[in-house]
């Protein structure tokens, strides 16, 4: 999927014959014999196509009155003089009668021309050339076509030739750091011989294709596969992929970005000339602006001695880096929020580039972070699309629950290739865009994005080096939860750590994706089915972040029996494919666990003793039929779950899809109810994107809280535990439900009393299966950290 690694590409794409690349023209030899005595009238064969291609012929219709009239001038006496050739044009009328003939039948027999000449006055022999020039024409023009197309696949074959020599050239062994050499065979060898084998097959299929009348299908091409038998009741076994790994194009799925998602309207936000050369200007200060804050310390970041983290001192800031124009400058209303931090990827660093200026990778590469992204203008497509690209974006930024509002913005990307320090880096930097652009001013004053961005530096093995910085001016416009503040206002939810965790779990799931012999478990039958599940579950993932956040504007209402004020509930009507249709009710709670968020997440991924919780498997026994690692963590992977394994009844089968992930900034587990149906066709390789989804999961963020001198407690940042410290974790709760089909109806109160118990209860069997296990140190509910208070009742109507 990512930009290097698009080598098969169009390999599966339409056939095209390439014979016509080594053929000259054919040309009869009638044309050129000239005889010296006259000859007998020549009857021209039917299968030669060109005897009659002369320019009179073209230009008439019908060649057939020249050739009449020269077999006569032969039968008459010699003496006579010759007469002038006529040419004859054939009506209106009888060209539209043949060519109505000719798209029924263009191969007439005799019978049929004798019909069609006594019919339209013409000669049988004039009819025969007609239909024998006109098809002629038509193989004329689809050569024409057939060059056409030829053309220009030589000259993406070309180009991606040079992209790959340029690649091949900067490949190292992974165990000798050496050039890459397979076998001892150059690379030079293996591409000649390739390419030789590919153009022996697309002849092959071409001169085979004309004879059974119907496309040939190349070699490699994946082939349809049957349906596989799911034995749902199988023991776990270990499987080993042999099959040939798939194309890194395929290996992060398209991004299902919500169907009903609307982007600010503005019409007018497009840089002019004038400006382009504005933009460009920033575009290099802040690119400066940025390697330096990536790799000052101090007086520019402070570290604090408290908790290790690093401060951007920022006096020190307005010093060094002066704005190039006269903008507005920062203001006592804005919250400054700025975070460093760095670590290593599973990627390469053009992929990761590949990743950043393309929107919808983008949104992809961060699913729990980027909720819309949009690609905008592209101010300056740069080199080979990479190097000097200069793009205007817009982005909703969000955190997994309604009580935290989305960050929108308008921004400027610049990527650019840099030496620093004899080593070669990607800099990627975003700046804001408001203060030379009066269209914008007024649309997202509340969220200024300063030069941030991240340098990847390449690393052997295809792993890349990056080191984040975020930087960012705040008003906060919409208030943050009493639960979230310290999770928001110390800049731990928008800040280089989030961003970078994220990234390193992605990368993981993207490599383990690629992979060839991995040992999964369960009924997955190929790497085909292994990547379509992942892609559904890559999907499942995404649309439950997108509905439990505030994005796309939607809006949430508080239950006035909730306790602590956590609880958000929300409608949406669905008729697109994707989620079941009709009206989707959803309910969001959050709730302080006294627990480290490891520790919840273990009890929660594992179906074993998540069945101990019966509200969220309704008393049924869970069991594991197929198993995916998504990374080196063993909570990182996706799963097939069968419900009620049990049973001996083969009807009424039920499966649950789950996934579940986790990092240093948080933990998601997420499932969803799937049918056999389904999964047999993600399995025989069809396009998921279709199944119908209505995920509900966790999302699991580490705090601490810390006492103070009266015993209350209140929220700090995450540290290293010492006296007084109390490590623990917010539980958000996301649950879905389809209240009813009909996308127009209105919802009812008994409804959502019964959802709202539901998270209730739910939060109530987690704590007390966590305290069965342990016995945490809990401080009193204060400040509104507290858990879930009894069920609440329904409303009164």
């Amino acid at each position: 999927m990512y930009g290097d690694c698009q080598i098969m590409s169009s390999v599966g794409g339409n056939v095209v014959s390439s014979e016509t690349l080594f053929s000259s023209p054919i040309q009869n030899p009638n044309f050129n014999f000239l005889p010296l005595q006259p000859l007998p009238p020549m009857v021209p064969k039917e299968e030669n196509g060109l005897f009659l291609r002369g320019k009179e012929g073209m230009d008439s219709g019908s060649g057939s009155e020249q050739a009449e009239e020269k077999s006569g001038n032969e039968q008459e006496s010699t003496e006579q003089p010759p007469k002038k050739k006529r040419y004859h044009r054939h009506t209106a009328r009888q060209i539209q009668e043949m060519e109505a003939v000719f798209k029924e039948n263009p191969h007439p027999d005799d019978k049929q021309r004798m019909k069609l000449s006594q019919e339209l006055g013409l000669k049988p022999r004039q009819v025969k050339f007609w239909f024998q020039n006109r098809r002629t024409q038509i193989k004329a023009q689809q050569d024409r076509s057939d060059n056409v197309i030829l053309r220009a696949e030589n000259e993406s074959l070309k180009n991606e030739f040079y992209r790959l020599q340029a690649e091949l050239s900067k490949l190292v062994c992974p165990n000798c750091g050496g050039p890459a050499v397979p076998g001892g065979v150059s690379f030079e060898e293996l591409r000649m011989e390739n390419a030789r084998l590919r153009e022996e097959v697309e002849r092959v299929c071409a001169i085979a294709s004309r004879y059974i009348g119907r496309p040939i299908q190349i070699m490699g091409a994946a082939p349809a596969m049957m349906p596989p038998s799911l034995d749902l009741d199988m023991n776990i076994y270990p499987r080993h992929f042999t099959e040939p790994m798939a194309s890194c194009a395929e290996m992060m799925p398209v991004p299902m970005l919500p169907e009903t998602a609307t982007y600010p309207e503005n019409n007018n936000l497009v840089l002019m000339d004038e400006e382009k050369t504005v933009a460009m200007e920033l575009a290099m200060s802040s690119m400066d602006e940025l390697v330096k804050m990536c790799q000052a310390n101090e007086p520019l970041w402070v570290r604090n001695n408290e908790n290790g983290k690093e401060l951007l001192n920022l006096e020190e800031h307005a010093r060094m880096f002066h704005w190039p124009l006269s903008l507005k400058q920062r203001s006592s209303e804005f919250r400054t929020e700025a975070s460093r931090d760095s670590a290593v990827v599973i990627m390469n660093s053009v992929t990761l580039v590949d990743a950043f200026l393309d929107a919808n990778k983008w949104a992809e590469l961060f699913p729990s972070v980027v909720a819309r992204a949009k690609t905008v203008q592209v101010i300056s497509p740069g080199v080979s699309g990479t190097n000097g690209s200069l793009q205007l974006m817009y982005a909703e930024l969000q955190v997994l629950s309604p009580l935290v509002p989305t960050r929108e913005a308008y921004f400027l990307r610049y990527c650019q290739q840099q030496n620093l320090k004899d080593e070669t880096y990607w800099a990627i930097v975003d700046f804001p865009l408001d203060g030379f652009h009066n269209n914008l001013q007024s649309s997202f004053p509340l969220y200024r994005r300063r030069a941030s961005g991240c340098l990847i530096q390449d690393m052997p093995n295809g792993y890349s080096r990056v080191t984040w910085v975020e930087h960012a001016e705040i008003i906060e416009e919409k208030p943050v939860h009493q639960i979230f503040s310290h999770f928001v206002y110390n800049g731990i939810a928008f800040g280089a750590q989030r961003w970078l965790a994220v990234s390193e779990r992605q990368c993981e799931r993207i490599a383990s994706l690629m992979a060839r012999n991995i040992t999964d478990l369960g009924v997955i039958p190929s790497l085909e089915a292994r990547k379509n599940l992942m892609r559904l579950a890559q999907r499942m993932i995404r649309t439950f972040c997108v509905n439990i956040s505030t994005s796309s504007g939607q809006l949430w209402t508080a239950l006035p029996d909730s306790a602590d004020d956590t609880v958000r509930i929300t409608t949406r009507k669905i008729t697109e494919p994707g989620q079941p249709n009709g009206l989707i009710l959803c309910a969001v709670s959050t709730t302080w666990l006294p627990y480290p968020h490891y520790q919840v997440f273990d009890l929660l991924r594992d179906e074993r003793r998540r069945a101990q919780l019966e509200v969220l498997s309704n008393g049924n026994a869970l069991h594991e039929v197929a198993h995916i690692a998504n990374g080196a963590h063993p909570g990182n992977c996706i799963s097939l779950l069968r419900i009620n394994v049990a049973s001996n009844s083969s009807q009424h089968v039920e499966l649950m899809l789950q996934e579940s992930c986790t990092d240093r900034s948080g933990s998601l587990v997420v499932y969803s109810t799937v049918d056999v149906d389904s999964v047999q066709l993600a399995m025989s390789g069809e396009d998921p994107s279709c199944i119908p989804l209505l995920p509900i999961g966790f999302y699991l963020t580490p705090v601490e809280l810390i006492r103070d001198a009266s015993g209350e407690g209140k929220s700090v940042p995450p540290s290293e535990e010492a006296n007084g410290h109390i490590s623990g974790s917010l539980l958000t709760v996301g649950l879905q439900v389809l209240a009813s089909s009909v996308p127009s109806t209105k919802i009812n109160l008994s409804s959502i009393a019964a959802i709202n118990n539901h998270l209730c209860t739910t939060v109530h069997q987690i704590s007390a299966a966590l305290s069965s296990s342990s016995t945490p140190s809990c401080p009193r509910n204060g400040n509104g950290l507290g858990s879930c208070a009894e069920p609440a009742s329904a409303p009164e109507k």
